[in-house]
């Protein structure tokens, strides 16, 4: 599988007084600055040499692995929503173009990093960031608000989902940026402070532009706004100017590798102690061997199980952390309407053993989910109650119950296979990553599973970069396709995935319909618009109300089963110690919790000094 882990090829009114702290803990201000890693918030930009003199990290690499394009396919235009900026989905980029902060997701605290703090003003509908004085690009000019004020016009042009919430930015001095909440929301916090800062003086054009038609309500979807956003994604800007300990060196560039080195101008360069990271391009294919050579001390690929055995006899520690998703199946509702009855998505829920396919799939790392809420079920107890988490149907392996449901639904059996309520062959493609070294076994193992039932599942292997288009075109019977969402601990973000990413919500832009599975729906709650709950269940700062809707959103998602989750993917993250690195986070680490593509431990770990050089 891709090391994204998700397919890789981005108001309701408040009804409860909510107290200055409430609104605090809701933002992840409180306390900011954990313990054990605080330091990082008294660090300043590094000098050049280091204790021992000379280039501070020496000649000591840390070794990685990430797909990129090579150019002119692969470019410097790193402003957010341009296809194909090298590293820019990485979490790499985190040390080239650092943003505001990052964000311990077990504790639900902030560690900043451009930024020295935040505030939120819940009268004024402001959030303000103070950037750290002496910040410095790569260039040796200074970091200033302007940059930070330019990045947001660039994502305003680029429709990034920020500005759903704001109304408007501006540099208040040098290093203070005053944001205008235009619908507060608890989400908007982690939108500005993961946004990557990108400089002015390479983009401050565009920006400027972009802020003109932004001001005069201008509209991406024609006239000047529509060009420019064009233009903007032909920019191929060359020589990076970064803010981070390290920086490209194109020259190096390869199909097989690049290296970051060293920027000692850059953000905590005096605690970062590698004076190289070396990156391995390609995907899962491509970095088993490199691994199994050694040359790669840490990989976030999905990779085989019997790679992962062969990597830990190799010496490497296997590191496990929750990624929040993985993959379901997915249905036309289009071409095959027999599905749209709940009770046939039900059965065949009960007819797999998921922790079977889970473990057939990626071993220990594939972990059937508990609550089938529609998001991870770590983070399921913070929004849902006990008691209603009670409610939630496991549909652990029942063959009875799946053939009871599919008689209720008007199925039958005909010798020993299914046949639908038009009397056809329960006879279906599943479309599936051929590339992806768990969702391949796992699309073929629940093909299985339910040909043994009486289904007949013909499997399809396709490259990955086809699939997304074939199911956004509705090309397809059943495919596989992630459900949950690695970026963003917010269960908006999940349901998003579930609901709207391979639906006619998101379909129409590519001119097709997706699944087409209408949101909706009538349940034994009664009915539900589902694109109304999910929407609001971000909107607003009363936690109280967005628990409401996220059960309500839960519930459903529960009872209707529009996608079926097979499991819940875990890292299998190979990781080794005491070669270039001299150890990684233990697995009791809170610090583990943190998705490994939104918030890397590792790349944390960097920045405090805490993953360091052997």
């Amino acid at each position: 599988m891709s090391p994204t882990g998700n397919n890789e090829s981005g108001a309701s009114d408040r009804t409860n007084e909510v107290s200055r702290r409430h609104v605090l803990q809701l933002f992840g201000l409180a306390g900011v600055g954990v313990a054990g890693v605080g330091s990082l918030t008294a660090c300043s930009p590094s000098d050049p040499t280091n204790e021992e003199g000379g280039e501070s990290g020496g000649n000591k690499e840390f070794h990685g692995a990430y797909p990129y394009q090579l150019p002119p396919k692969g470019h410097f235009n790193l402003g957010a929503g341009v296809l194909d900026g090298i590293q820019q989905q990485s979490p790499y980029l985190d040390l080239i173009y650092p943003s505001a902060g990052m964000y311990y997701w077990a504790d639900k605290k902030w560690e900043y990093l451009m930024a020295e703090s935040s505030s939120l003003d819940e009268a004024a509908n402001t959030y303000t960031m103070k950037l750290r004085s002496g910040l410095t690009w790569s260039d040796g000019s200074p970091v200033t608000s302007k940059d930070v004020v330019s990045t947001f016009n660039l994502r305003w042009l680029m429709r990034q989902q920020d500005w759903t919430f704001l109304s408007d930015v501006k540099a208040q001095d040098d290093t203070t940026v005053v944001f205008t909440i235009g619908t507060p929301s608890t989400v908007l916090e982690r939108y500005i402070l993961r946004a990557p800062i990108l400089p002015s003086a390479v983009y401050g054009e565009w920006a400027t532009k972009a802020e003109s038609i932004r001001k005069a309500k201008g509209s991406l979807d024609s006239g000047p706004g529509k060009t420019l956003n064009a233009d903007f994604q032909k920019f191929r800007p060359e020589n990076p100017v970064v803010s981070g300990p390290y920086n490209y060196d194109p020259k190096s560039m390869t199909n097989s590798q690049m290296t970051l080195v060293k920027n000692d101008k850059g953000l905590f360069a005096d605690k970062v102690g590698f004076a190289k990271v070396v990156l391995f391009n390609g995907e899962t294919s491509d970095i088993t061997p490199v691994v199994m050579n050694k040359d790669v001390d840490y990989a976030t690929h999905g990779f085989a199980v019997a790679s992962e055995k062969t990597f830990q006899s190799n010496g490497f520690r296997i590191l496990r952390p929750p990624v929040y998703s993985g993959p379901s199946l997915v249905f036309n509702y289009t071409t095959r309407p027999e599905f749209a009855d709940a009770r046939v998505r039900q059965a065949i829920a009960y007819v797999l053993d998921r922790n079977e396919n889970g473990t057939v799939a990626l071993g220990d790392s594939g972990k059937p989910c508990k609550f089938m809420a529609g998001f991870s079920d770590i983070l399921v107890p913070d929004w849902i109650s006990d008691a209603d988490q009670k409610k939630l149907q496991a549909y652990e392996k029942d063959l009875d119950k799946a053939t009871q449901l599919l008689q209720q639904a008007g199925w039958k059996k005909s010798g020993d296979k299914w046949t639908t309520p038009q009397g056809k062959p329960a006879t279906y493609d599943i479309k599936f990553p051929t590339e992806f070294a768990d969702w391949n076994p796992a699309a073929t193992n629940a093909a299985d599973q339910l040909n043994k039932f009486g289904f007949n599942i013909v499997k399809r292997g396709i490259t990955f970069t086809q699939l997304n288009p074939d199911v956004l075109a509705g090309k397809f019977d059943i495919a596989i396709q992630g459900w949950g969402a690695s970026n963003h601990p917010h269960p908006y973000f999940a349901f998003v995935q579930d609901l709207y990413t391979f639906n006619y919500v998101t379909a129409a832009n590519q001119g097709g319909k997706g699944m087409n599975f209408p949101l909706k729906q009538t349940t034994s709650a009664g009915p539900i618009d589902l694109k109304s709950v999910v929407d609001t269940s971000a909107q607003g700062l009363n936690l109280d109300e967005q628990k409401k809707n996220i059960t309500a959103a839960a519930m459903a998602f529960n009872e209707l089963l529009p996608i079926i989750p097979l499991w819940e993917r875990y890292g299998n993250n190979p990781a080794l110690e005491g070669n270039r690195v001299a150890k990684f986070p233990a697995d009791d680490d809170p610090i583990m919790k943190n998705a490994p593509y939104a918030d890397n431990f590792v790349i944390m770990g960097m920045y405090s000094g805490k993953v360091a050089p052997a």
